[in-house]
């Protein structure tokens, strides 16, 4: 685009757009832009009220634009004429509109409003910035989107160009492109900043969350993407952040806090920023309470990833404003690292603290300090940020001691220590690391003593305290070298210790003072010879050992962990060894913190003893102690805990170790409690616990006579692994048992379990204890432990009384583990012991649930019944017992719980099928009617005795309800044995549901499936395979098939009939005779119900009994003799009939599978072709008659359709059989119905002739054969065909035998039917038959195809032959291979090309002639394919072309396909076709010379033209003698011709002939026939010669200059030798001949043009030249000059006095011509002005001298008072040519002085007589003011006074043009003239 274009789209208004004025697209965000062209303004206006009523309902600040925008008066005003004040104040209005409406942006409402703006402010136009402010944050919806596309953003400098790609495909903005817009262009980022302060300035915060979200977002993202942040981008962000920052939206506060962290984490700040920033952030953290963690955050993030210490102590005080510092800090500790402000924050909180005098200040400073280092835990600082704090707190403290009074120096001493102590307490090593150093630059006396005081203050002030009788502290007093000084200190310690505030005095010591003093105490100097002594320290030192606190390094650890390694604890007998184990478990304290008080083992000793003095009660209680921990109930109110129960064991290990061997004979014995519980507690999960009761354990090993020996002399030998596993004990006992069951002496080994076994289920026994006991138990079992423990469970069974059960946590617990013990190993104790079945089915009966947390007693008996337990039961009476009670209990049960553990518990275990029997039926009605004959007896005795005996059999019968969850149980049970013994009690249900009573009284129907189904899951398991089973397993009488086909018949639910028919399918395999006896009654059924279901299940089930039946029918008749097969065959067409007449009622897309399934199911290759036969035949006598009128077709096409489908779904070789098969059948149906035969055969199941009419026989004929010809051509058989590999040509053979044998018998058809009505029908199945040829003959094999053509095209018929050469011709257009065969039905094709002699009827010659057409195409193709590589062959066919051409008496389509024939073999043959053009070339010219034939026959002449292209291209310079009257032909048949593909055809003739005939040969001939043509035939040749000119090199255009310049001389006179003609087609002429030689200038050079052009000039000016001469010149002339430009300047100077004169003489004032004459003169005039024109355009070379300027410039300006050709063509004259031509002829002057004279010549014609003249004298002025601009500010001052004279002026036109100049002038010059005025 040029400069001055793109000034002049700058300057462009948006009211000046051509679309605001268009009607036909209006911009539309709701509406189609074609929809919105058709609505009125009012319509829109409603829409936009509507909006905005809706808009004021959610807020109601909208109601401001109600009387401005949405005002009446909006409707009339049109902002494109409005002042430039009153669209500004419009813009804002728009804006602040925009700007509230954007939160609500994607609301109906807003669009409603938008598009009302649009449509009458033009906001897309006028408010770009405004309109995506407001979309901009919905940019990844649709919408935005869509307001886009409205917006003229073309422009590539526009401001929001980037979005123009955008508005084509209709995309959202993708995110990432936003981002990297948003940091490429700072713009932007300041529009997106800047929407989000304009949004906070009109709307409520509460409806601006999601500018802020899309603000936070957009510009964090893009911080983050962006790889550097540069100095622009932050100067660009810092406003708006400190504008958030002071914002008072919480929002806008927090989406600002976010872009701050983001900056921070990108780059580096200075530090005066980050100071600032911080500052800022805590001011604003001052305000915003509510965001303090937030805000918290920001400075953390902001603090850590900028430079240290660089925030000043400003930001402190601010952040100590914030009441919620501490909690909030404490808060994000918990997830955060912190530690960045607590760098900053602690000096200078020291610093406020040591150094503030105010009392508040001071107070918080010290709070803030104290709360930081009493509750901030979750931070690890780090040691070198805490040794600074130290050092820091230490100089502050030292250097305001030295400066402040003592009064002061007390007060800061009491204002400090709190803070200074809970310091040291958090970080003691960092304290006393300070403290070293300082030490080390210590220098002076005053520093000590400021020192001490600063120690005082901390809590290990005593370690370095100086004693009252000493100079030296506490810690050098301990390790004085004298011991009195020792001794001093010593005491002093102990005065310490024994004070009343003794744990306090222990936390404020240092750990190392107190080890010191340890080690001094345990010296053996100071106890020696003093045991009194010896136990006191022991005593006192004791309580050290009480740990409370567990972390690896706390002071009691490492105080207890001292005080355990002394001597004295290691000798004393209670703590022996206990220093040894402290790493395996920090080793066992030895004091327990029980209810706060400390109990020593000395008040364990001597208390017990005192109070429990016999050793059995005092066990009993140690007993109690240890096994108490377990109990659940806690029914003391008394908690054990584990240090506890480890103290007492302990203890009691003590105590047994003292007992003589009398008194642990009797602990040991079995009515103890001793061993019991000590089993308890090695069941404990404390390592410790266990530890302890294995000491005990072995303090009892000795005791032989125990029962308990052999027991706890196991568990001994296990120690180690019981103490590393809680759950091993139970393997031991487990182990232990089996071994003895194993030894000879079983009573004697088995005593000590047994022994435990009898303690369990002793009433004496706790609970708690009988519990543990058993889960160490849960391992050994059998029928004699069950047999001990069965009083225990009959005693907690009889607790669960309905109306008393009242248990315990443990006794349920203990019930639970009992009735575990009813399992495989016990189970033969229920057959042996009746009461112990009756136990376990009373517990069976026990539906108590005590508590919720466990299950019911119920459910845990029902668990135990496993497969092995009742595998285990063995006797089959038990069994019995316990499904009838599990029946039992599924009836009467309503707990879904029990009914789910019931299912569970019988699909687990294995059943005979005979128990289950007996439950379904009772022992009365065992046996069933197995036969029909016994099922009639039993129905005629049941009739005679119904009335007396129906009573008993109710009675007899089971119920229903018991009946069916029985069955319901049965049909996931896979683990039943002889599954047979089911089957007569099945039935025998059965037969009780078809009973009319038993129907009448409740509704069978689900039981009739259950049974169905079981009888279907037995049929499954006796035959997997679904084959025959022996007779030894199940007889064939028990299956009573004509139930179940009475039970399809009679029900009328799908379900029932599913089920019924899954049966027989299975039961079709098992007893194939049974089920084909009923099987025609079961399809039938099938195809009136069944599938005209919608279900998948119903599906399956037709799946299913297709696959049983058939198989077994087809099975049952194979090897049988020809009638049973074709029975067979009959039946099976029956069961197809089946279901194709039910195929209309079935859901379409079912159909599909159900048909692939029959036919897999039959085989497709054997009954394929019966469906498909039955498919038309449906379609003849039923689809096709309902259908009417256009329905018709379109039904038969649906239903080809789906039969292609079907056909589809087979194999390849399978769908030819049945093609072959179909074929065979239609050969045996007769021509006619009277033909038919009485005799029925099989095939009348397929279609009757006598059952149906001739019509429907013809139907169906013609519908089969249609059918086939569809199959082969679709796309689905073609793919499958292209797949197979495996199509062998035998069955290719056969089918085109089958094929060629039908057409045989149809075309005898038609030679028989030639003269009946039925002639028509006839040929159109010969048709056909030809589609299903051709459509073979694509499957056929290269060989056989030849074999195969070369007889038909032998054959007697016309027809054949034709459709043979078709075939043929198909296969040639495949480009095959196959050369050498192909080429010898040459021979055989130019027979049939041959004419024949003889009398032939009309019809006849007609058909020869086509005939003869087709073999013409065959020798084309033939030779287009092979003609290349084998020319020889093509010879004779191309002469036996020539002699048709040349036949003057040929037909003229044979002789149009022997043209055709002539130009493919021409063209290949090359230079052998010579010898024939002396006789093709004369043939063909003169057929085109006879004008009728060539207007006739358009086919024809296309042939011959093609022929001629063809030729003249292969042979060009073999054509000479002909190419005259080809050139001549060729322009007189584009003359005639309207058809386009022959204009196409003679266009490429006419470029073969200028392209490769050379010039030498074509000039001449063009110049000759260019003398002999003289009317519009020399358009065609000028083409020629262009194209030829064209293609011509340099040399070549070089020598034949001359030639063509002599030949353009002539021609150019065209105008003056035919000037009587119609001038508009002599101008066309002329055209061609100017546009052909300026192909030739343009190829000349300047030396070469040059004495062209004056050549030519001089030819016009020739004396005797008439005028029409000039005419053609100067339109020569403004031709060239247009196509030279600035070059033809160079040749224009001879032309300026000629055209000074000639537009003289053009003037009208000085010709006097005829109306002709005025025409030429016009154009003349006008050619001369555009011939001017361009010279001043193009001049560059300062052409127009002053000499050639004053020549022109009268002659010029008189032109606009020259009326010459009437109003019209002088207003054209004037706007058009004259204005443009002086115009540039003033910018060509390029002089002032010059546009002086100009100006006034023009200014003179201002007053001329005629309006006319003085309104076209305005329009020069004004064009002349816009070409000069500033320039024509010099003639300015004298055109003002003629300008004023015609603001009078007598005619409107010109006064309103005037007015119309001034104003353009004004705005062109840019200065006001009004004021001249």
């Amino acid at each position: 685009m040029t400069s001055l274009a793109h000034q002049l789209k700058r300057l462009a208004l948006p009211q000046n757009d051509s679309n605001l004025l268009s009607q036909r697209v209006v911009a539309s965000v709701l509406f189609d832009p074609k929809d919105a062209a058709s609505m009125d303004r009012s319509t829109f206006y409603a829409l936009g009220c509507t909006g905005l009523e809706e808009l004021m309902g959610i807020d109601p600040a909208f109601s401001e634009f109600q009387e401005t925008l949405f005002s009446q008066a909006s409707l009339t005003l049109e902002r494109s004429v409005q002042s430039k004040e009153v669209n500004k104040k419009l813009d804002k209005s728009i804006s602040l509109f925009l700007t509230r409406l954007s939160p609500y942006f994607l609301l109906k409402p807003a669009l409603k409003c938008i598009e009302w703006l649009i449509h009458r402010f033009h906001i897309q136009l006028y408010n770009q910035d405004s309109l995506i402010a407001c979309v901009l944050p919905y940019h990844e919806t649709k919408v935005f989107v869509r307001v886009i596309q409205l917006l003229k953003i073309e422009d590539p400098t526009h401001k929001w160009h980037w979005l123009h790609g955008l508005q084509k495909p209709g995309v959202p903005l993708a995110r990432g492109t936003l981002l990297t817009h948003c940091y490429k262009d700072l713009g932007f980022m300041d529009f997106i900043c800047s929407m989000v302060t304009d949004s906070v300035k009109v709307k409520h915060a509460g409806w601006l969350r999601v500018i802020f979200s899309f603000y936070a977002s957009t510009i964090v993202s893009a911080l983050d993407a962006v790889e550097k942040i540069t100095n622009s981008i932050i100067a660009k962000l810092l406003p708006f952040v400190q504008l958030g920052l002071k914002s008072n939206l919480l929002d806008y506060v927090a989406a600002t806090y976010m872009v701050v962290c983001q900056m921070a984490v990108k780059v580096v700040m200075e530090a005066q920023l980050v100071d600032s920033l911080t500052v800022q952030l805590c001011k604003s953290l001052s305000r915003m309470p509510q965001l303090s963690r937030e805000g918290l955050s920001c400075i953390i993030v902001l603090l850590q990833n900028q430079k240290e210490g660089i925030v000043g102590p400003k930001a402190f005080g601010y952040l100590c404003a914030i009441p919620t510092l501490v909690s909030t800090l404490q808060s994000i500790a918990t997830v955060h690292d912190i530690s960045p402000l607590l760098r900053y924050l602690l000096p200078h909180l020291i610093h406020s603290v040591m150094t503030q005098d105010g009392w508040f200040l001071s107070v918080f400073c010290i709070n803030l300090q104290w709360h930081l280092f009493s509750e901030y835990k979750c931070t690890n600082i780090h040691s070198s940020t805490i040794v600074v704090l130290c050092r820091m707190l230490l100089e502050e403290y030292v250097s305001c001691s030295i400066e402040l009074s003592s009064d002061r120096i007390s007060a800061l001493n009491q204002r400090i220590q709190s803070a200074v102590r809970q310091f040291e307490s958090r970080y003691p090593c960092a304290l006393d690391v300070a403290l070293e150093n300082h030490v080390k630059k210590m220098s002076s006396d005053h520093e000590k003593t400021v020192l001490h005081q600063f120690i005082s203050l901390t809590m290990s002030c005593g370690k370095y305290q100086i004693l009252p009788d000493s100079d030296t502290s506490l810690m050098l007093s301990l390790n004085h070298p004298l011991a009195s000084v020792r001794n001093m200190a010593v005491d002093y310690l102990k005065e310490i210790l024994t004070s009343e505030h003794l744990y306090l005095t222990f936390s404020l010591c240092r750990c190392s003072v107190l080890k010191e003093a340890v080690r001094v105490l345990d010296d053996p100097r100071i106890i020696e010879g003093n045991p009194d002594l010896k136990a006191q320290i022991s005593w006192e030192i004791l309580p050290f050992l009480v740990l409370t606190n567990a972390a690896p390094k706390c002071v009691e650890l490492q105080m207890a962990s001292c005080v355990a390694e002394t001597t004295l604890l290691s000798q004393h007998p209670l703590t022996h060894g206990w220093a040894k184990g402290k790493h395996s478990c920090c080793f066992t304290c030895l004091l327990i913190f029980e209810k706060r008080n400390l109990i020593l083992i000395s008040f364990w000793l001597c208390h017990l003893q005192v109070h429990l003095n016999e050793p059995t009660t005092l066990f009993k209680f140690l007993s109690l102690l240890w096994g108490y921990n377990s109990n659940l109930g806690d029914q003391l109110d008394c908690q054990v805990s584990a240090i506890l129960q480890t103290q007492a064991l302990y203890v009691g290990k003590a105590l047994l170790c003292n007992q003589p061997i009398k008194t642990r004979n009797v602990l040991a014995a079995g009515s103890s409690p001793v061993v019991p519980s000590l089993l308890v507690c090695l069941c404990s999960g404390v390592c410790e616990v266990r530890r302890a009761a294995i000491a005990v354990l072995h303090s009892l090993s000795g005791v032989v006579s125990s029962p308990y020996y052999l027991l706890v002399e196991n568990v001994l030998k296990s120690s180690e692994e019981i103490i590393a596993d809680p759950s091993y004990l139970s393997q031991a006992l487990s182990k232990m048992y089996e071994e003895e069951l194993l030894l000879k002496d079983k009573k004697k080994k088995l005593a000590s379990i047994e022994q435990l076994l009898q303690c369990v289920q002793l009433p004496c026994c706790p609970a708690y204890t009988c519990k543990t006991l058993l889960r160490a138990l849960q391992d050994v079992h059998g029928e004699p432990v069950l047999a001990i423990l069965l009083p225990a469970v009959e005693r907690l069974l009889e607790q669960c009384a309905p109306d008393s059960c009242t248990f315990l946590p443990d006794e349920a617990h203990l019930l639970q583990l009992l009735l575990s013990k009813f399992n495989e190993a016990s189970a033969p104790l229920l057959v042996k012991d009746p009461r112990c079945l009756e136990v376990f089915i009373r517990a069976l009966g026990t539906s108590a649930k005590p508590y919720p947390s466990m299950p019911g007693f119920q459910i845990i008996a029902l668990e135990q019944i496993t497969k092995p337990f009742f595998n285990a039961l063995g006797d089959e009476k038990i069994q019995q017992k316990i499904l009838s009670v599990l029946f039992d209990l599924l009836v009467g049960n309503k707990n879904p719980a029990c009914a789910q553990a019931i299912n569970s518990v019988f699909k687990a275990i294995a059943v005979d099928a005979e128990l289950v029997a007996n439950e379904l039926m009772p022992v009365e009605k065992q046996k069933v009617t197995a036969t029909v004959q016994q099922a009639r007896r039993s129905k005629m005795q049941t009739r005679k005795t119904q009335d007396t005996s129906r009573a008993v059999s109710e009675e007899n019968v089971v119920s229903w309800p018991r009946v069916t969850l029985i069955l319901e149980l049965l049909q996931h049970k896979k683990k039943l044995r002889r599954a047979e013994c089911l089957v007569p009690a099945l039935f025998n249900l059965l037969s009780r549901c078809l009973e009319p009573a038993a129907a009448e009284q409740e509704n069978l129907e689900y039981t009739k499936q259950l049974i169905l189904s079981c009888l279907l899951n037995v049929c499954q398991k006796l035959s997997p395979d679904g084959g025959p089973i022996s007779k030894d397993v199940l007889e064939e009488d028990k299956f009573n098939v004509e139930l179940v086909v009475q039970c399809v018949r009679m029900s009328d639910m799908p379900q029932t009939h599913h089920h019924a028919l899954l049966l027989l399918g299975a039961l079709a395999g098992i007893f194939p005779e049974k089920v084909l006896h009923n099987i025609m009654p079961i399809f039938t059924f099938m195809g009136s119900n069944i599938m005209r279901l919608d279900d998948t299940y119903s599906f399956q089930v037709i799946n299913k009994t297709v696959q049983a039946v058939i198989p077994a029918l087809i099975k049952a008749n194979e090897g049988g003799s020809a009638q049973s097969e074709g029975n067979m065959e009959t039946v099976v067409s029956h069961i197809v009939h089946v279901f194709v007449d039910a195929l209309p009622h079935v859901p379409e897309h079912r159909r599909l599978p159900i048909l692939s399934q029959l036919m897999n199911t039959l085989g497709p290759s054997r009954f394929l072709w019966v469906l498909m036969l039955l498919l038309f035949k449906q379609h003849v006598t039923q689809t096709s008659v309902s259908a009417t009128g256009a329905e018709k077709e379109a039904v038969v096409e649906r239903d080809q359709d789906f039969w292609i489908s079907v056909c589809c779904e087979f194999e390849v070789k399978e769908q030819l059989t049945s093609i072959i098969r179909i074929l065979q059948y239609l050969m045996t149906l007769p021509q006619d119905k009277e033909e038919v035969k009485k005799e029925e055969t099989v095939s009348d199941v397929i279609f009757s002739v006598e059952a149906n009419s001739g019509k429907d026989l013809r139907h169906f004929k013609f519908l089969s054969i249609s059918f086939m010809a569809q199959l082969l051509a679709s796309d689905r058989f073609v793919g499958k065909v292209a797949d197979c590999e495996d199509i062998t040509e035998s069955t290719l053979q056969t089918l085109l035998e089958e094929v060629l044998r039908y057409i045989h018998a149809v075309a005898r058809c038609v030679e028989d039917n030639a003269d009946k009505p039925t002639a028509k029908f006839w040929r159109a199945l010969l048709s056909k038959s030809y589609d299903i040829l051709d459509k073979v003959n694509a499957l056929l094999p290269m060989d056989s195809f030849i074999m195969v053509m070369r007889g038909l095209m032998g054959n007697q018929l016309a027809s054949v032959r034709r459709k043979a050469m078709e075939l043929l011709n198909n296969k040639l257009q495949q480009r095959t291979q196959w050369i050498t065969v192909l080429l010898e039905l040459i021979g055989v094709l130019l027979k049939i090309v041959g004419r024949r002699h003889g009398q032939v009827t009309a019809q006849e010659e007609e058909e020869l002639a086509i005939n003869r057409q087709t073999a013409l195409y065959s020798l084309k193709l033939l030779c287009r394919n092979f003609g290349s590589g084998h020319q020889e062959p093509f010879v004779p066919v191309l002469k036996k072309a020539v002699e048709l051409v040349a036949d003057k008496d040929e037909e003229k389509n044979v002789m149009g396909s022997a043209l055709l024939c002539v130009a493919e073999v021409t063209s290949t043959l090359k230079a052998l076709a010579i010898p024939q053009l002396h006789s093709l070339m004369p043939a063909v010219l003169d057929t085109l010379k006879e004008r009728k034939d060539l207007l006739n026959n358009e086919i024809y002449l296309l042939s011959a033209v093609t022929a001629l292209q063809r030729v003249s291209e292969t042979l060009p310079h073999f054509i000479s003698p002909y190419l005259e009257d080809t050139i001549s032909q060729v322009c007189i048949t584009k003359r005639l011709t309207s058809c386009p593909q022959l204009s196409v055809r003679l266009s490429s003739l006419s470029t073969t002939l200028a392209t490769k005939v050379p010039p030498r040969v074509l000039i001449p001939t063009i110049t000759k026939c260019h003398c002999a043509m003289v009317d519009n035939r020399l358009g065609p040749l000028m083409i020629i010669l262009k194209e030829h000119i064209t293609h011509m090199e340099k040399d070549q255009l070089n020598n034949h200059q001359s030639e063509l310049t002599s030949f353009f001389l002539s021609a150019l006179d065209f105008r003056a030798q035919h000037c009587q003609g119609d001038l508009k087609k002599t101008g066309e002429i002329e055209g061609c001949v100017i546009d052909c030689l300026l192909v030739m200038v343009m190829k000349l050079s300047e030396v070469t043009f040059r004495p062209l052009f004056f050549k030519l000039f001089d030819w016009s000016k020739m004396d005797g030249a008439s005028k029409n001469r000039l005419l053609t010149f100067y339109r020569l002339a403004d031709s060239i000059a247009n196509k030279l430009k600035g070059l033809f300047v160079l040749f224009a100077g001879q032309l300026v006095k000629p055209i000074s004169e000639l537009l003289r003489q053009l003037n009208i004032s000085h010709t006097d011509d005829d109306e002709d004459n005025v025409t030429k003169s016009s154009l003349l005039l006008q050619y001369v002005l555009d011939c001017l024109h361009k010279i001043f355009l193009y001049d560059t070379q300062r052409f127009l001298s002053k000499e050639r300027a004053d020549a022109l410039l009268g002659p010029l300006v008189d032109q606009l008072e020259n009326m010459l050709g009437g109003d019209e063509i002088y207003k054209t004259h004037i706007t058009k040519h004259l204005v443009p031509c002086i115009a540039q002829f003033a910018v060509a002057m390029g002089d002032d002085s010059q546009w002086k004279v100009l100006n006034y010549q023009i200014l003179l014609k201002t007053r001329h007589s005629s309006p006319k003249v003085r309104f076209s004298a305005l329009v020069m002025l004004l064009e002349l003011a816009s070409k000069l601009r500033e320039n024509y500010m010099v003639l300015l001052p004298e055109t003002i006074p003629f300008l004023a004279e015609l603001m009078e002026d007598e005619c409107e036109e010109v006064e309103q043009q005037v007015q119309k100049v001034i104003h353009e002038m004004e705005t062109i010059l840019g200065e006001p003239l009004q004021s001249y005025f």
